[in-house]
């Protein structure tokens, strides 16, 4: 983070929640005002991601769940490249300096950084009378020329997905007190378990390697499943036939679908997912679920990709195309 020459307010402030997070010798302590990034002979991979109060995060959440969310927004984009994080850098726009507030937030920032071998190089603070945001920037490593991108993708590829999906959407309906927070008004395990999944997002980085070996093109869900797949097929230059039915959701999700409380599309509309969505070879569809079972991590077969460039087509249980109003959830 960068320094003045004298002694300042944001120099006190760098040096006594963020200067213990930058681990790395590449970034010399934070006084300087750049880092080194070893490439160690492969590719690095950088990706950036903000995330804006009101837009991305609520003004009411937890500080140390905005760290955390800030981060492994970007550590999301990597492990959908196949890449091993190596480091990131932070830029931190706030209204006060309040210890209250800076305290968890630079601790679970901390925490996140090693949980996932992510270091801090440096960045910058600055003042903002407008809502608070923080951007990451994020960088990692792959073998040199194995990143794998979105515009791979075959006729004839499977397509797979981590985790579940639209979780993070009825979380934030809960927070905001919609119809799902009525429907789970005494299920407050489902509540909470949902809004987690708004709050902390869960980058699927333990299958970076499965992704980067078997994937012909890979990117993360965060505007939602069906307006992601969308932009992956557009990349790829083909289109895509998927089984709603197979489309894996949480009982919680599963619960309100029949409950007419959401509709799928809801679901698949949903953004902040931050799951890994990718398309494989049939032959290795199936070693990449194996790999995601020994990681604890569910990985499910939910379509197939094909021939044109139509939009993709969303099938249900008779085979049915369903019709989606909405695509995708606009952060703009």
């Amino acid at each position: 983070m960068t320094n003045a020459p004298e002694s300042s307010a944001e120099d006190s402030l760098i040096a006594h929640y963020f200067k213990p997070l930058a681990t790395d010798p590449g970034a010399l302590g934070l006084v300087d005002d750049a880092a080194i990034l070893q490439a160690l002979g492969s590719d690095i991979v950088v990706t950036t991601d903000a995330v804006v109060e009101g837009v991305h995060y609520l003004a009411s959440d937890p500080p140390d769940t905005i760290a955390r969310k800030a981060l492994r927004v970007n550590l999301s984009d990597l492990a959908a490249k196949g890449a091993v994080p190596a480091g990131f850098v932070l830029t931190l726009a706030l209204r006060s300096r309040e210890d209250a507030w800076l305290r968890p937030f630079a601790d679970a920032l901390g925490e996140d950084a090693k949980t996932f071998a992510c270091p801090l190089f440096g960045g910058d603070t600055v003042s903002t009378p407008g809502p608070q945001m923080i951007s990451i920037t994020a960088f990692g490593r792959v073998p040199q020329g194995r990143m794998v991108g979105r515009a791979g993708a075959q006729p004839g590829d499977r397509i797979l997905v981590t985790g579940t999906i639209g979780d993070a959407a009825l979380g934030l309906d809960v927070l905001k007190g919609g119809a799902v927070a009525n429907a789970l008004a005494s299920d407050p395990h489902a509540r909470e378990t949902l809004i987690s999944r708004y709050r902390v997002p869960q980058p699927r980085n333990a299958l970076a390697h499965g992704v980067r070996d078997h994937a012909t093109a890979a990117m993360d869900v965060s505007d939602g499943l069906a307006g992601d797949l969308t932009k992956l097929c557009a990349a790829s230059g083909v289109s895509a036939t998927i089984e709603v039915t197979s489309v894996p959701l949480s009982v919680a999700a599963a619960g309100l679908i029949a409950g007419k409380v959401v509709s799928v599309e809801t679901l698949l509309a949903g953004g902040d997912d931050y799951e890994v969505l990718c398309t494989v070879p049939p032959a290795q569809g199936d070693a990449l679920i194996a790999l995601g079972r020994a990681a604890g991590l569910a990985v499910t077969a939910i379509g197939t990709i094909v021939a044109g460039h139509e939009r993709p087509r969303f099938l249900d249980g008779q085979g049915q195309e369903l019709v989606l109003k909405r695509l995708s959830y606009s952060h703009f």
